[in-house]
């Protein structure tokens, strides 16, 4: 880090990475991933980060002064933290070493277009609901 004030930027992403990790977990104790199944947790917890991502992004973008330490806890820490790229490409190599390669390809590819269509959802409803909001503040 360059400045000591710095440190409680790193504080808050390890308390929101713990808290997003944590959240994943849990997640993942809710909803088990079945020996030869989808992994329906890491799905689930990947596609809702990305709508969470894109909610963020643009609240951040809209605030007139949002606090410095938003986005590093919520951003980087909590959604960093419960969503998991490595994970998901573990699963679907465990697809492909048991023999069922077509499962990996779809779900490899199905968690990406998600995600994607998560994050623009995220940000096209936030962004719809804040012009609702000013306009209905203005009226």
């Amino acid at each position: 880090m360059r400045r000591a004030g710095q440190w409680d930027v790193l504080l808050v992403i390890a308390a929101g990475g713990a808290l997003g990790s944590l959240a994943r977990y849990g997640l993942t104790v809710a909803l088990p991933h079945p020996r030869g199944g989808l992994a329906l947790s890491t799905l689930l917890a990947n596609v809702l980060g990305c709508l969470l991502i894109g909610v963020l992004m643009v609240v951040i973008s809209q605030l007139a002064q949002p606090h410095r330490l938003l986005r590093p806890f919520l951003g980087i820490g909590l959604l960093g933290g419960f969503t998991t790229f490595s994970t998901y490409v573990v699963d679907a190599m465990r697809s492909v070493l048991e023999g069922r390669p077509g499962l990996a390809i779809g779900y490899a590819v199905g968690s990406v277009l998600a995600s994607l269509v998560a994050v623009a959802a995220g940000m096209l409803v936030t962004r719809a609901v804040i012009r609702r909001a000013r306009q209905a503040g203005g009226a």
